[in-house]
């Protein structure tokens, strides 16, 4: 009989210490998710902004929400102008940047 109840008391205690790893798990992943986001939300150069990543004419380019500032990474300006056209890149992007 004693051997039974020492065989509940271990899945008993298997079961407490599988939920807790579970839980500490699961509290892990949460934060690594806050680091990951606190990560991407990039602050501007110029303003206390937030930049955003747009995609125009298929390249990403990084946008404040304040000062509506467009910051480009390495290869990006090189990209847009290869896709220059009659009207040119810079006033199709500011075209579509004004308000209307």
């Amino acid at each position: 009989m004693s051997e039974s109840w020492d065989d509940r008391k271990k899945a008993l205690e298997e079961e407490y210490f599988r939920r807790k790893e579970q839980e500490a798990i699961e509290k892990l992943r949460q934060q690594r998710e806050a680091q990951q986001s606190k990560a991407s939300a990039i602050g501007c150069p110029k303003c206390d902004g937030t930049l955003a990543e747009v995609v125009y004419e298929g390249v990403h380019i990084d946008r404040c929400d304040k000062c509506e500032g467009v910051w480009l990474d390495k290869g990006e300006l090189e990209r847009l102008t290869e896709r220059e056209e009659s009207a040119g890149w810079l006033r199709r992007l500011l075209g579509s940047a004004s308000p209307g």
